[in-house]
Formats: structure tokens, C-alpha cells, sequence
């Protein structure tokens, strides 16, 4: 025990240890014994004016000039004021000063997110900036940057046919690349939206997945026309894949939008063919959510809304290691008390006090 209580107090001896970088470095247990520091001081100086109508005299016949004398009188509060070093030094102790080393683990439970984007030709419609298309691959960069990257996002494009361009992965960086270099519009020869097929291929990559939640963000125009299977069979089976489908339009509510300038350069007007119900229909058989975005800042916001409800679940352990310093200040309030008894022994003790 006494070796261990050597180590533990390596370097007691250091002044550096009364320094004010030191105290505001600790971590204090019990504070309110450096809040009654103060009131011991006040105690010493009650006990000692109340002694004074009481404290014994002694006439001493002393010659007329006894200045040299006066100026050593003030040592006879030195006992007193050890003393009372002692006692703060105790309840330094007492206040138990820690250093504490904090160490953080985070756990995190990603969510798998598969971002299916339509390129068809009504994508590339201008009423949005600087059209459908490259307004909603912007967006989904921006929703990839707020994903934590515990989170696996993948991508699907699809028009006429689907197939994956980038399959579930943490890359985000590549995903992004992807995102702003590689989706043009009419990167299929099929024409057409198939919906239901771009859905089924999202479904594809997502049931084999073992993440607690699985997400599509379907991107499109919502007009549904062609593909092997239907957007309502797709969504039942994704129903039955426990995957959740946003559905989102990119389409104003005009009824005629640009596309492209005449001859004369003047912008061709064409049809707004927009089925908003599918798309409502797909997000309410999967326990998903519809929205329509009629320019980029809806659209922006929301990704953004949909990204705050897709939180991954993160769970943060927390290891504190304190490392208590009160030794320290014990074994000065020992040496203080020790020179305090000796201090009694000398001149320097009022022998009638006592």
C-alpha cells in the first residue's frame, strides 16, 4: 500500500502544482470545499478577536525604546497562519482535484439508399434551371453531403429501360463524380419512363441488403408508359422487401414548358403530361411519402426533409478516465501541520494563549 501511495504521488514535491493553470486544469469532485475555504480564514479571525477581551496579560517592565522589538512581534502569527495552510490544503483534498482523459466510441447503423434518377426526354424540359434533369442530379449531391457515411447509397437511372449505374456503396465520392460527369439525358435507346422497371431494379439491390432500414428516392417526372412491370406491382413487392419509397416529381404545374428554341430562337412549348397519382400511389403502398417539387429550391427542400427523416441511428460510448491528485495536497497539509507543531516549540508560540 505504501509503495503504491509513492507512485501514485511521483513528483508531490513540485511547485507546479500550486499553479492557477494547474487548478483551472482540474476537474473538481467535490467543489464546495473550495467554496468554504474562504469561511476558514473567517473562522480564524472570529476565533481570534473573540479571545481578545479574554487572553491573559502579562506587565513586562520594558525599556523606553522598544521599536527593534515591535518588529519582530508580527511573528507570532506565523503558527496561526500555518496552520491554516494546513487546513486548505485539507480541503484541497477533500475537493478531490481530477484530470479526466475522455475517450468516445461511436457506433453507427447505416441506412441503404438507393437513388433512382430518370433521364427519359421529358427530363430534359427547361422549366426548371437549367432543366429537370441536371436540376435534380445537383440536389442529389447536395442529400449524398448530408449522409453520414455509415450510410450506403447506390444509384439507378432508367427511361425506357433501368439498369444500375452504381450499386450500394460508401463511396461517396464516386457517387458524386458519377452524379455530375457521367447521367445525361437519352443514355438508353429505349424511349419511354418505365417506372415500374427502375423500381424493380432498386428492389433487386436492396433485398439482399441486412441494413434496419431500406430507402428509394424515385426522382422522376411521373409520367409512367412503358416497362416489363408495372410501378403497382413493383410497389407491393417492395411493400413485402420492407422498402420504403419517396416518390418525387420534378415538374411544374404549367401546362405547356420549354424544351429547345424553333428556328427563329424562340423556345418550343411543349405538353406537361404529368400522372401524379402513380407516384402517390407507389409512395402510400410502401409507407413512403409523395411530393411534388415545382422548381429546385422545393426540390432542395425536399431531399433536405427527406434526409432528416432518414436519420441513421448513431450510439456514442463514452470511457472517462480520472486520475485523482488529492495525495498531493494531503501530504502538504501534513508537512504545514508537522511545522505548525514544531513552530509551537519555539519563541515564536504565545505560551499564555495556549
Amino acid at each position: 500500500m505504501i509503495f503504491l501511495f509513492l507512485i501514485e504521488t511521483e513528483g508531490w514535491y513540485r511547485l507546479e502544482h500550486f499553479l492557477p493553470q494547474t487548478f483551472r486544469g482540474y476537474i473538481w469532485e467535490n467543489s464546495f470545499w473550495l467554496f468554504a475555504m474562504p469561511f476558514a480564514l473567517l473562522l480564524f479571525l472570529l476565533r481570534w478577536f473573540l479571545a481578545l477581551p479574554t487572553r491573559q496579560k502579562l506587565v513586562v517592565i520594558l525599556p523606553a525604546d522598544t521599536r527593534k522589538l515591535q518588529k519582530g512581534t508580527f511573528l507570532r502569527f506565523v503558527p496561526d497562519v500555518v496552520l491554516l495552510l494546513a487546513v486548505w490544503l485539507v480541503m484541497l483534498a477533500l475537493a478531490r482535484p481530477q484530470k479526466v482523459n475522455e475517450k468516445v466510441q461511436r457506433y453507427a447503423e447505416g441506412i441503404d439508399i438507393m437513388l433512382a434518377i430518370d433521364i427519359s426526354e421529358s427530363m430534359l424540359y427547361e422549366d426548371y434551371s437549367p432543366n429537370r434533369l441536371q436540376a435534380a442530379l445537383q440536389v442529389a449531391q447536395n442529400f449524398i453531403r448530408t449522409r453520414l457515411y455509415e450510410d450506403r447509397i447506390g444509384v439507378v437511372v432508367f427511361s425506357g429501360e433501368a439498369f444500375t449505374l452504381v450499386p450500394l456503396t460508401t463511396d461517396y465520392e464516386l457517387l458524386e463524380k458519377f452524379l455530375n460527369q457521367e447521367i445525361k439525358g437519352k443514355m438508353t435507346e429505349a424511349e419511354g419512363t418505365a417506372l415500374g422497371d427502375a423500381l424493380a431494379v432498386c428492389i433487386n439491390r436492396l433485398s439482399q441488403s441486412k441494413a434496419k432500414s431500406k430507402v428509394v428516392l424515385l426522382i422522376s417526372d411521373g409520367d409512367s408508359n412503358t416497362g416489363k412491370v408495372s410501378p403497382i406491382e413493383a410497389s407491393q413487392i417492395a411493400r413485402k422487401e420492407q422498402i420504403k419509397v419517396y416518390s418525387i416529381i420534378t415538374a411544374s404545374y404549367a401546362a405547356q414548358v420549354p424544351f429547345g428554341k424553333d428556328a427563329f430562337g424562340k423556345p418550343q412549348m411543349y405538353e406537361n403530361a404529368i400522372d401524379e397519382q402513380i407516384m402517390r400511389t407507389i409512395a402510400q403502398n410502401t409507407q413512403g411519402e409523395f411530393f411534388r417539387a415545382e422548381n429546385t429550391q422545393m426540390l432542395e427542400k425536399t431531399l433536405n426533409k427527406i434526409s432528416a427523416m432518414e436519420k441513421s441511428e448513431i450510439m456514442e460510448v463514452r470511457y472517462l478516465q480520472a486520475k485523482d491528485f488529492y495525495r498531493i495536497y494531503l501530504i502538504w497539509a501534513m508537512i504545514f501541520w508537522l511545522i505548525w507543531l514544531a513552530l509551537k516549540l519555539t519563541f515564536m508560540n504565545n505560551g499564555l494563549k495556549d
